[in-house]
């Protein structure tokens, strides 16, 4: 006799990229998803909040325009600390990357929303972008001098090859590690907030002498909630942070 269970849980399933608009240009499938709706919603949403934000003329300014002065502050701070006051013509790139990345991370803690920063394409373009601007920076604005970059002073000369070939590659990998730090700390809190919400689901489900037991897993997803609230800020920031720190060393190599 079959026995017959509950539904499966499959945390996997709310990052499924669907289309939404199917769109076919010269044989190639560009149709328009439920990801990039996400990403052209946050651009929205950035742009409208720094429209209003920039108006002023008000003795009192709103609550949107502190908002926006003090986004703005926050990253240029970060900015002129991080890589000088020359960093400061990158200060757009910084904003608009924190800003995306910021509006992504708190869209996507909304029931039933879409969390694109969990999905590694779009945190490896993200990466690539500043890394490619690193590169390219580096070598217009020094040339061949970029390269000290992987030459550290003070290395004695029977270990500096050894040196430099870690340099190198250290350098090469981090794409891999600006862009898997906040993807997997983004799939990870989706995927465990998805779990405890399901328990309580299941749990309601249930007969009434498991039901009382629901709330448990309840509080802890609302733990959860509150912890990956604290997450998206962090992983904006740490983004955004680690961008100013590769743009200081085109700016500065050898430093």
């Amino acid at each position: 006799m079959a026995v017959e269970s509950g539904p499966a849980i499959n945390p996997i399933e709310q990052f499924a990229v669907s289309p939404v608009l199917s769109i076919t240009v010269g044989g190639h499938d560009v149709s328009l998803t439920n990801s990039s709706i996400y990403m052209l919603l946050a651009v929205a949403i950035a742009c409208g909040l720094m429209a209003v934000g920039a108006r002023g003329g008000a003795a009192i300014p709103s609550r949107v325009q502190a908002m926006a002065e003090i986004a703005y502050e926050f990253i240029a701070g970060m900015v002129r600390s991080a890589a000088g006051e020359t960093g400061m013509r990158f200060f757009p790139m910084v904003f608009c990357i924190f800003m995306f990345i910021l509006i992504l991370n708190l869209v996507g803690l909304i029931p039933y929303s879409f969390s694109v920063t969990s999905h590694i394409i779009v945190t490896v373009s993200l990466a690539l972008l500043v890394f490619f601007t690193v590169v390219i920076v580096g070598i217009k604005e020094h040339g061949l001098h970029f390269f000290k970059l992987f030459v550290p002073s003070g290395v004695p000369i029977y270990i500096l090859p050894l040196v430099v070939a870690i340099e190198i590659v250290s350098f090469l990998s981090r794409p891999v590690s600006h862009s898997v730090r906040l993807f997997a700390n983004m799939l990870a809190g989706h995927i465990t907030l998805y779990v405890f919400g399901s328990f309580v689901i299941m749990l309601l489900g249930a007969g009434a002498a498991i039901k009382a037991l629901a709330v448990l897993p309840f509080m802890a997803t609302v733990g959860l909630e509150a912890l990956e609230l604290l997450v998206v800020f962090l992983q904006a920031y740490v983004f955004a942070m680690l961008t100013c720190m590769y743009l200081n060393d085109a700016l500065h190599p050898g430093h």
